[in-house]
């Protein structure tokens, strides 16, 4: 198994702690990535502070600035190509991007949604999980594609709803399986043995997968 200094961007809109998971697992060495970028739509997220304090290079973009969504996603994948990523990562990125800008990253970028897709796209996840009376709730990574969190699904975490919860106590307890879950992906991805295969297909140690792989003691399994 080769496992390569895999080289990632992240982009982010809020205070960034996915992205605080993966600079501590870098740090602990269990992440061989290199981080070459944060990007973030908004000038105070936290994200671009975190990234800052960790020693790697930030930019931001301002929507406003732009006449149109494209206008944005084409300069936006301008300053990313410009970094030399190989990977790029959605923890948190709360804009749609435009299909055509973002079909040459398809296969090389991944977001991580709140929910266990194709269950809830979209926002308000952990609300709709309740109001639909779910036993289950979770996080999903997957590729990104045109369709809104609508790309092959990668690996999922899953969590027991509890009787009382509300929607602030199930996003903070499903954040911290996120915080596991996102690093463990990135983690096969630089190993080599996660790729996507078909526009709809996803392999596991050059296997084709069936179904999301499943976050177990913090370890991916099929």
């Amino acid at each position: 198994m080769t496992t390569q200094r895999l080289r990632v961007a992240v982009l982010a809109s809020g205070r960034g702690s996915n992205l605080q998971a993966l600079i501590a697992a870098r740090d602990a060495g269990g992440l061989p990535v290199d981080f070459v970028a944060v990007g973030s739509d908004k000038k105070d997220a936290g994200a671009l502070q975190l990234a800052k304090d960790a020693g790697i290079p930030t930019f931001t973009l301002n929507p406003k600035d732009f006449a149109t969504r494209r206008d944005f996603d084409v300069e936006l994948f301008r300053q990313l190509d410009a970094t030399g990523a190989q990977m790029l990562v959605l923890a948190g990125f709360m804009r749609i991007i435009d299909g055509e800008a973002l079909a040459p990253w398809v296969g090389r970028m991944i977001n991580i949604h709140p929910s266990l897709l194709p269950k809830y796209r979209g926002l308000h996840t952990h609300r709709r999980a309740l109001e639909a009376g779910d036993a289950e709730h979770g996080a999903s990574v997957h590729y990104v594609t045109a369709e809104l969190d609508g790309g092959p699904v990668i690996a999922q975490a899953r969590i027991v709803i509890q009787p009382g919860d509300d929607e602030a106590q199930l996003a903070q307890r499903l954040l911290g399986f996120e915080h596991q879950l996102l690093p463990a992906v990135l983690t096969l991805m630089a190993e080599q043995r996660l790729t996507l295969i078909a526009p709809d297909r996803v392999a596991f140690n050059g296997k084709a997968i069936d179904a999301p792989l499943q976050l177990r003691n913090g370890q991916l399994v099929d």
